[in-house]
């Protein structure tokens, strides 16, 4: 087990000033590149002198000028490896990800046996769920170089996220061996707060991308499930635990649990808090909730599940179709069916990954028009913001495969649901979210949910992996912005009070207020 993380140092106050000495080091530096380049006006060296400037100019927070810096450099040497890698990364940083993938298969094109073009190609490839195509790139690269960690690292998320968990522990065991502890690049102008974030290497982590912001933040990530005791991060003022999944990530919450033990810096997310969130968990804990009615929720071993008598062991656990089968570790609706009819029980069983499954009673979420609606509600520290509300013909209710881009009334009730959640859902359940607000104990939380006919709250989730994510630039999301950045701006608002930075201010505009 790696050391406790026992900083001492007073936390960060950010200073609002441009004379911080990194930063004023990097200017030199840039100057100095400016004015090389403007001596030598061809060559290796003065490529990879516009090189390091453009990087440089991407850590100033000056995108656009590096995109710019990099497209010139292009133009004249078309397939020099560097310049398209960091292109690609900066492309990446700045979520143009079709044009950075490009960029990153030029780079493979022109060089097939550099390691790192395939590496980061196939991480993008894995952002998008395109695993096969990741996975040839990452087994490509060990091909080369069988010790390449962060091709290990790689294959064993990908590996993890097909389920193939003995495997996947096999690959991170080597790719995060000495290497469990990195540090993000930070491009503020004056001193950063320090943040450690706590992750599982297989997964199940809160999506951190729309709210840690480089220009405040300067990021350690900890891969706590593989730190080795020889280990330790830099000072820091901070400790984010962004371990979400209690049902995934058991041994990197209880690492995290040690490692926070003796913390001297305020964490967000106490991993103990996280432990009591799964899905069982949550099932009993929130049934005590008044105005919340929980799906009865059991484990059970997927062969009973899948033999001739699984229906009969569901009925005398008291569960009757239709219900529903998880795999545990899942999300976005992946590995997750409904089971009309006995009839269907043991081929459903057999077709989920996983030794054990979650079997779950049915509620019904739909409303008088015969529609399934789920309910989004962030929780940050403390309050309640409502996210998104999704419309759906379909049980299985997600807001990507939602009826919502279609359907301008579905539209105008999420609206009303975002600017005036209380007399949307009702005061019983506006009263069921404040008790599970209480009963989760968490700083960044979220729960997904849906209403009976009488008004009572309906988890199908409530734990911290929510994504917030943001909607799209075409004119019919427009009312969703305000709800998000308010979201984002209030997450943001926490981390610095716990860190005893400058607050900021809250949004302005038309955002909803949030609740109590």
């Amino acid at each position: 087990m790696g050391a406790k993380l026992n900083e001492s140092a007073s936390p960060a106050t950010v200073r609002h000033r441009d004379d911080w000495a990194p930063r004023l080091a990097q200017l030199a530096r840039l100057n100095r590149l400016e004015a090389l380049l403007k001596q030598d006006a061809g060559g290796e060296t003065a490529i990879a002198a516009a090189v390091e400037r453009a990087v440089l100019l991407a850590a100033l927070d000056r995108r656009e000028e590096a995109k710019l810096a990099f497209i010139a450099i292009l133009q004249k040497a078309p397939t020099h490896f560097s310049a398209l890698n960091e292109f690609g990364t900066l492309l990446t940083e700045m979520g143009a990800i079709d044009a950075a993938c490009r960029v990153y298969a030029e780079a493979i094109l022109h060089h097939p046996q550099n390691p790192v073009g395939h590496v980061n190609f196939a991480n993008l490839l894995l952002r998008a769920s395109k695993y096969k195509e990741a996975r040839r790139h990452y087994e490509a690269v060990l091909e080369i170089d069988p010790d390449h960690a962060p091709a290990h690292q790689g294959l064993g998320a990908v590996l993890a996220d097909l389920g193939e968990r003995d495997a996947a522990r096999e690959h991170f065991r080597k790719g995060f061996r000495g290497r469990a502890i990195s540090t993000l690049p930070y491009r503020g102008s004056a001193a950063p707060v320090r943040l450690v974030q706590l992750v599982s290497s297989g997964g199940g982590n809160i999506p951190t991308a729309l709210f840690l912001d480089d220009t405040r933040f300067q990021t350690t990530v900890v891969v706590a499930d593989h730190l080795e005791a020889s280990e330790a991060p830099p000072p820091h003022d901070l400790i984010f635990n962004a371990i979400g999944d209690a049902d995934l990530c058991e041994d990197a919450l209880l690492a995290a649990c040690h490692l926070t033990a003796a913390a001297e810096v305020p964490v967000i997310n106490d991993p103990h808090a996280v432990m009591k969130t799964g899905r069982l968990a949550n099932s009993e804990q929130l049934r005590t909730v008044p105005d919340v009615r929980t799906a009865r929720t059991i484990v059970v071993d997927r062969s009973l599940l899948a033999g001739p008598g699984g229906a009969d062991l569901l009925a005398g656990c008291g569960l009757t179709f239709p219900l529903l089968l998880r795999s545990p570790g899942y999300h976005t609706g992946r590995n997750f069916v409904l089971v009309q009819e006995r009839g269907e029980l043991a081929a459903a069983a057999a077709g989920l990954p996983g030794e054990a499954l979650f079997a779950i009673e049915y509620l019904d979420a739909r409303g008088p028009d015969g529609k399934a609606r789920k309910y989004r509600v962030m929780m940050i520290g403390g309050r309640l913001y409502p996210l998104h509300l999704a419309i759906s013909a379909h049980w299985k209710v997600h807001y990507f495969t939602s009826d919502m881009a279609d359907k301008e009334d579905h539209r105008q009730e999420e609206a009303r649901f975002l600017t005036d959640m209380p007399s949307v859902i009702g005061a019983k359940a506006m009263h069921a979210l404040a008790g599970i607000r209480d009963t989760l104990g968490l700083d960044y939380a979220g729960v997904d949910f849906g209403l009976d006919s009488n008004g009572n709250l309906l988890p199908f989730e409530a734990n911290a992996t929510m994504v917030i994510a943001k909607p799209g630039p075409e004119p019919h999301w427009a009312y969703r912005h305000a709800a998000v950045e308010r979201i984002l701006a209030a997450v943001t608002e926490m981390m610095m009070a716990k860190a005893g930075a400058t607050p900021l201010a809250r949004a302005a505009g038309s955002a909803p207020s949030p609740s109590p």
